[in-house]
């Protein structure tokens, strides 16, 4: 395998990473009571944002697998970077 063929996402310690649908967007902000900017931010330069295409204004669902913690979820707004 290249360095060009080489995905991010598919090494074993990058949590998985997906653009969230902006119907669910919706629904977490009200959930939260929360606004999009008052999300954390993710740069377009993210290698994981760059494979996912995701462009400003995305809202990036990160699910993580711990053997300690179980599974969390965290939620990120692309911005430009």
């Amino acid at each position: 395998m290249t360095e060009e063929e080489f995905r991010v996402s598919s090494h074993l310690y990058v949590p998985k990473h997906e653009i969230l649908p902006k119907e669910e967007v919706e629904s977490l902000l009200k959930k939260y009571s929360a606004t999009l900017d008052q999300l954390p931010y993710i740069l377009t330069t993210d290698t994981n944002v760059v494979e996912l295409q995701a462009k400003p204004g995305d809202v990036i669902r990160i699910t993580r697998k711990s053997e300690t913690a179980g599974t969390t979820v965290y939620y990120r707004l692309v911005v430009e970077g």
